[in-house]
This record gives C-alpha cells, sequence and structure tokens, in this order.
C-alpha cells in the first residue's frame, strides 16, 4: 500500500490547496445566535417558494453521480456508515432516497451498487417494502451486505440483508422497541471476522417526538446485538451502564455513530447538551469502558438558564488505527440557554480531534473555544485543533454574507476520518466557504486534510469540491469508507439550495445529487487540484449566460490565486470589438458582465486571461 505522505505531497502543488490561512470570525459573527428547535427529525413541510440559483454542472473525472433524492436531510447530525469499499474492488452505498415531496410517501433507502468496474443506474425506488428511512450499511457474512434503517410509522427498525452483495432479493426482519415503546434513528454495523455479527443501536423517541420518558429518559439510547441475522438479539434494547437516568437526562436523535475493526467495536454520544463520551468494547459488546471525552458544564441539563460555553455540536466521527486506537474527530460550536429556550452560533468554527493516548476536556466553558482570545482554552492548533474555515481571498477577513442552512451545527463540521494501515489519517469535513454563495446565503464545500500520524496536521488544506460542477452546490453529508488502498472513497450529497427544504428552512424541494468521490493519494492527481500553477484553466471559465446572447450576458470565472483579470472580444475577422479591465480578481468565482445589445448578429470569441494563463470560447449574438 502507498503511504498517504502522498496526500500531502499532490496537497502542496495544488492550486486550491491553501496553507494554514485560517480566517477569524469577528466578534459580531461568534456572537450571532439562532434559536434551537426541538422534536423536527421528521418534520416534512410542505413546498416553500424562492429563486433558485442556476446550477451549471461540468463532469469532474474523479466523481461519478450515483443516485438522487429530493428528501435532503440525511442525518440530524452525525452521519452514520453509509457506504463500504470492499477488498474486492467492488462498493455499496446507500441514503435516504424520495422523490415524492412533500409527503415522501416514497421514503427509503436509496441502494447503488459498483460491480467493480461501473456503478449501477440511479435507483428509482427504495429497497424496503414500506417507507423507510436513516439506512446504516455494512458487509454482512462472506460475501453479503445488510442494511438496517427505520420505519417512522411505527417506530419500529428494518433489517435488510442478502447473502450475495450487489444482487438478489432483500430479506426483510423487524427490530421493535422495549413493550411497544417506538424506536428510530438507528446507526448499524457488522463486527467479527467474518462480519456475522450486527450491532445497533437507537434511541427511544424523546417527548418532543411523541415518545414516552423510558426508564427515566427522554430519549434511551439502546443497544442490541444479532449473531443471526436478527432471528434473536441478545442483548435487545438494553441500556448500557453509564448511559442511564443516573449519568444523563436523555439522548436525541443522530447525536451517535459506530466503529468497527475485528472484534473491536466503538460508538461516539454528545451534543451541545451532553457530555461527549466513547464507548468502546473489544469483545464485540459483551463488556464495556467509557471514556468522558468532553465533560459538560451542565450535567443534568433539562432546560433553564446557562452562560455561553464553547461545546461539541453533536456532528463527530471515529476510526479504529491497526492497535485498535480510536482516534476521534467534532465539530465545535458555541451554546446558551434562557427561560425561551437553547441557542446555537451557526458562525462558531472550527474542527476538533482527540484519540485515547490523550488527555480529555474539562468542562471549563471555554475548554473547547477555537480561538486565541477566549483567555482560555485547552485546544491547541494543528494539535486538537484540526480544522476551519479558509481565507480563500487571502486579505485576512471571513468574506461571506452570515446566513448558513439550518443544520444546528458548526461552520465547519460533518467530519469524517480515516486510519490506513501505517497510522496516516484523512479528514474530510464540511466548511462554509467564502467567495461561494447564492446571493441570500453561503454554501459550503468539503475539505480535506491530513496527518502523517495524528500527533500534528501541520498539511494544506483542500478544497475537495472546488470544480465548477460545484459552483452553485451546498456540499454535505459526507460518509467515508474505512477501507483505504492508494485512495480515499466517500459519498456525499449536494444541494443548488443551502439548508434543508424536509426541516423547513425556508427552501424548496429540488433535485439533490448523491455523488460517490474517489480522492486519490497515489500517482494520480489529486481530485480537483490543478498540475500547474496558473490562476484559471478551460474548466474555471463559464460558457457565457444566455448563449446566444442578446443585451447583456455573464461570464463566470473561478480563480484560483490573485491575478490580473480581463477578457478581449473579437468577431470572426479577429477585429477586436470589446475589452473588459477587471483589475485584480481574488480568488474565488468572479463575474464579468459585458453589454453586447450594440453589437452585430454573429458569431464572437472572447478570450478570458488571469495573469498569464488564458482561455477562449465562442458566443453568438443574436
Amino acid at each position: 500500500m502507498k503511504k498517504f505522505l502522498l496526500f500531502v505531497m499532490i496537497m502542496s502543488i495544488g492550486l486550491i490547496c491553501f496553507s494554514q490561512s485560517r480566517v477569524i470570525p469577528t466578534k459580531e459573527q461568534r456572537n450571532y445566535a439562532l434559536k434551537k428547535v426541538h422534536g423536527i427529525h421528521q418534520s416534512e413541510n410542505g413546498l416553500k417558494q424562492k429563486p433558485m440559483p442556476s446550477n451549471t454542472t461540468l463532469v469532474t473525472p474523479y466523481e461519478e453521480t450515483i443516485g438522487n433524492t429530493r428528501y435532503d436531510l440525511q442525518s440530524n447530525t452525525s452521519m452514520q456508515n453509509r457506504f463500504h469499499v470492499y477488498d474486492d474492488g467492488t462498493m455499496g452505498a446507500t441514503w435516504t432516497f424520495g422523490l415524492a415531496d412533500p409527503d415522501f410517501a416514497d421514503r427509503g433507502t436509496g441502494y447503488n451498487y459498483f460491480d467493480g468496474t461501473v456503478w449501477g443506474p440511479a435507483p428509482t425506488a427504495k429497497i424496503e417494502t414500506i417507507r423507510a428511512g436513516w439506512p446504516s450499511y455494512a458487509p454482512y457474512g462472506e460475501d453479503g451486505e445488510m442494511v438496517v434503517s427505520h420505519n417512522f410509522s411505527n417506530g419500529s427498525l428494518f433489517l435488510e440483508k442478502r447473502a450475495q452483495k450487489g444482487t438478489g432479493a432483500w430479506t426483510e426482519s423487524f427490530l421493535s422497541g422495549p413493550s411497544a415503546v417506538p424506536i428510530s434513528w438507528p446507526r448499524a454495523i457488522t463486527s467479527g471476522a467474518s462480519h456475522n455479527i450486527i450491532q445497533v443501536l437507537a434511541i427511544t423517541w424523546p417527548v418532543a417526538n411523541g415518545g414516552p420518558i423510558y426508564e427515566g429518559l427522554d430519549g434511551a439510547l439502546l443497544y442490541s446485538r444479532t449473531t443471526d441475522g436478527g432471528a434473536t438479539w441478545d442483548p435487545q434494547n438494553m441500556i448500557l451502564d453509564g448511559l442511564t437516568s443516573n449519568e444523563y437526562v436523555g439522548f436525541t436523535a443522530d447525536m451517535y455513530e459506530w466503529a468497527a475493526m475485528g472484534d473491536n467495536i466503538a460508538f461516539l454520544v454528545g451534543d451541545s447538551w451532553q457530555d461527549f463520551l466513547l464507548m468502546k468494547s473489544s469483545d464485540n459488546g459483551a463488556t464495556w469502558t467509557k471514556t468522558v471525552i468532553w465533560e459538560h458544564p451542565y450535567p443534568f441539563f433539562a432546560g433553564g438558564v446557562t452562560d455561553t460555553f464553547y461545546c461539541v455540536d453533536g456532528d463527530h466521527h471515529l476510526a479504529f488505527d491497526s492497535d485498535g486506537m480510536v482516534h476521534v474527530v467534532f465539530g465545535i460550536n458555541r451554546a446558551v440557554a434562557d427561560d425561551a429556550g437553547s441557542y446555537w452560533f451557526p458562525l462558531v468554527d472550527g474542527v476538533g480531534y482527540w484519540n485515547e493516548d490523550r488527555p480529555t476536556f474539562t468542562n471549563d466553558m471555554n475548554a473547547l473555544c477555537p480561538y486565541s482570545d477566549c483567555g482560555y482554552s485547552e485546544l491547541v492548533e494543528d494539535y486538537s485543533l484540526i480544522g476551519w474555515a479558509q481565507d480563500i481571498n487571502e486579505n485576512g477577513t471571513w468574506d461571506i454574507i452570515g446566513e448558513v442552512g439550518l443544520y444546528y451545527v458548526g461552520a465547519s463540521s460533518m467530519p469524517q476520518i480515516i486510519v490506513n494501515e501505517q497510522g496516516e489519517m484523512v479528514i474530510v469535513y464540511t466548511s462554509v466557504t467564502e467567495t461561494y454563495n447564492n446571493g441570500t446565503q453561503d454554501y459550503r464545500h468539503l475539505w480535506g486534510r491530513y496527518s502523517p500520524n495524528g500527533d500534528w496536521w501541520g498539511s494544506k488544506f483542500a478544497d475537495l469540491t472546488s470544480s465548477l460542477e460545484h459552483i452553485f452546490d451546498e456540499c454535505v453529508f459526507p460518509s467515508v469508507a474505512t477501507f483505504s488502498d492508494d485512495y480515499v472513497y466517500l459519498v456525499y450529497q449536494t444541494d443548488v439550495e443551502p439548508g434543508l427544504a424536509v426541516r423547513g428552512d425556508l427552501d424548496p424541494y429540488t433535485d439533490n445529487v448523491i455523488h460517490y468521490m474517489r480522492i486519490d493519494v497515489g500517482d494520480e492527481i489529486y481530485v480537483g487540484v490543478k498540475e500547474n500553477d496558473d490562476p484559471i484553466h478551460d474548466e474555471d471559465v463559464l460558457q457565457n449566460s444566455p448563449n446566444p446572447a442578446k443585451g447583456t450576458t455573464v461570464i463566470g470565472v473561478n480563480i484560483h490565486k490573485a491575478a490580473t483579470l480581463t477578457l478581449k472580444l473579437v468577431n470572426m475577422t479577429g477585429q477586436q470589438v470589446m475589452v473588459y479591465d477587471g483589475g485584480i480578481a481574488t480568488p474565488g468565482m468572479n463575474r464579468i458582465v459585458l453589454d453586447v445589445s450594440d453589437l452585430a448578429r454573429g458569431t464572437y470569441f472572447y478570450t478570458v486571461k488571469a495573469g498569464d494563463a488564458e482561455v477562449t470560447k465562442k458566443m453568438v449574438v443574436k
């Protein structure tokens, strides 16, 4: 296996790779708070009317579209395992699928399979027999696969499995809650030498979602395990020691996720209003060890008035290394509560890192503060603080609109981590990215970063979705595969509107795309990174729109580094008819507006020049 060290070498030559160009939000941005609305995890609001930006799509060499959905809420916070790469080169991917908005009677698991050569066609229906959602995906047995999802109509879980991955009928069984108490929002994974042990987490419905208090918990986190494909469960709907009403008030949807390696299994639990903790077992769940990674400053919080404190935002991920050590990444946010409710801070920004060799974080209000002016913080940049928003145009300010999608997480969040056999690591996370917006809200891009061993994260950052394909895309909900060779593999969702129509974020339902991405850390060029140092390339200059043009037409130019931007327009005989001087253009998307109302009808050619690089394209004037 080639070393992930190639990853950082490739990053160092790419135009969309950034040195540690951290941009610090202003105090005004950091103090911007929004009230958090509880009990909306399954909300399906009607269509909201709002102008839509155009979505320009270009094919990129290392991505493929594998599915779509108009149901845009893939998780309330942390992502479950949705994607797996098998040793034989085949792959399976899942997501919550639904096209029939706004009620989504067709909602369920979208599934696609890569047979080693090609992906299958985008699915047109769910795999379950009735309405479902929130799938976890994992290998099962010697060569099979399984999916666990939930049926929110009756509060039970689906278990879909088949002996041969990629083909054959799914066998369906169910897991119900304790004493008819509804359960939902599952996380499932397989463990053991042959992936024959299915491990499941789910919660009882909180009171805000119509559920009862169960065993003293408003949302009890339950653990179940089966070694015979769901015929029997032992334990079934068990509250593990350390997660009882003696320690917590309750848990909420999607604040937990699994990792497994052989007989080692582990899961994380935590959000802004609970401890952030690791539960780990080396014997497939027979015994457990609990580690509180970050201690909440308000234990047993159930409402009331608090001071403002920095916290885990509820979106986190974990991975085992070859020695069985767990490595953890988590989004950082800020929280406060008063008699009217609790609040989150959408522009607070940071991704944290921890492993089992390190001390845990305390309950100090500023223990997880990602900024140097807090007076006290237990985070160290490039050591335990490893991700943040980038200063794309390198002017020292965070040039964003300041309105972001309603995910209830930080400005940099949804992190994923992968650790290879040599202990080298790559993280992928979403981040609000300056210079990319639709005029009313800022877009998130996917970002990547490398570490040789987790001890230090000094490498550059790579914008994984900087290509023109994603100029008008919100890039969210990544799920990485645990397998790696010369590549890192992941799936994620794009949406032309930031935020969630399902959650009532004032956005209309639109066609969301599920992408497969292969990040090349071997001999080929890393996805989206250019081979030379030019500020523009052919694909960075958009075709003028509208074309044919009449009146005014707009040309988008994606600049990778600051450069003098000009345009010359010539007719069919080569005569220059128009010149545009944009001065020094900053990195990001630049718009050139041309008034062609005085030009004769016919064909013209425009040459966009940035620094010494130039691109020529054809325009028709009608």
